[in-house]
């Protein structure tokens, strides 16, 4: 189920970060993936597409694990972590990268499997991301769990449906970890990007503002998980943004973003 690339000629891995990430074939997982791969640390990228992992394993550095499967499929997630950890011990950091976006509407009866697999992704896929470490990352009383959510949990977008109520259940679960495990010594940290340059904007058909590369995304999230910070939105202006959002009352709201372009329905998940 998983296949590992070491550095050549390693016998034991001399490594001083043990990191795992989901969503690690495209976009800001790949991304995060390629920012901490390095000589002295161990990655397990979890994804469903395998020939993607295999070919993103063969040109990084370090120790890299493959683990091909569906975040939604918890026993996979829980043999991988277990794995991870009988060969590695617990990580430093996991990070639940994986996420789905595409335009739903509720008046559309089709939309409704769409909305749940959006959901099952984005928030359960989370939580089981998380939950097969977090025993073993709470005996060593250290490390970071981070979820990737999103501006777009912050309010309500219309067109968005799914992907905005994942995202803001995603925002409420991490704040109720948080508070879980605030004395063990694993942080968990929320990160809410704006609009970034990946396969899952690359299909918006609306300007997005701030828009930053995955690439430039990847070291700025580095920076906040590194600080553990609780909650960052990333990049800086649009936690501007964020934040004039939340002040809005509906009725100014809603005649700002009534008729907001919308995310294409009917995208490949």
């Amino acid at each position: 189920m998983q296949s590992a690339l070491a550095p050549a000629g390693a016998g034991t891995i001399p490594s001083t970060r043990r990191i795992f990430i989901t969503g690690a074939s495209s976009g800001i997982g790949r991304a995060l993936a390629e920012h901490y791969a390095a000589a002295d640390t161990i990655l397990g990228l979890a994804a469903r597409r395998e020939e993607l992992l295999q070919d993103i394993a063969s040109r990084l550095p370090g120790c890299i694990v493959c683990y091909p499967l569906d975040v939604v499929d918890a026993p996979a997630l829980a043999a991988a972590a277990a794995d991870f950890i009988s060969r590695f011990g617990p990580p430093d950091i996991v990070i639940a990268s994986a996420g789905v976006s595409v335009g739903t509407l509720s008046e559309y009866g089709e939309d409704l499997a769409v909305l749940r697999r959006v959901m099952d992704i984005n928030v359960y896929g989370m939580a089981a991301s998380f939950s097969p470490f977090i025993p073993a990352m709470r005996a060593a009383g250290a490390g970071r769990l981070v979820g990737i959510a999103s501006v777009a949990g912050i309010r309500g977008l219309p067109g968005a449906e799914a992907y905005s109520a994942s995202k803001a259940a995603a925002i409420a679960y991490l704040e109720s970890l948080r508070l879980e495990l605030r004395d063990s010594g694993v942080r968990v940290v929320t990160i809410c990007p704006g609009y970034i340059a990946t396969p899952m904007t690359a299909v918006n058909p609306y300007r997005m503002p701030f828009l930053l590369s995955a690439n430039d995304a990847a070291r700025r999230f580095a920076r906040v998980i590194a600080r553990g910070d609780s909650y960052a939105v990333v990049p800086w202006q649009m936690g501007i943004v964020a934040k004039a959002l939340r002040l809005l009352p509906n009725a100014l709201y809603d005649r700002l973003f009534a008729k907001a372009p919308r995310k294409p329905r009917q995208l490949p998940l």
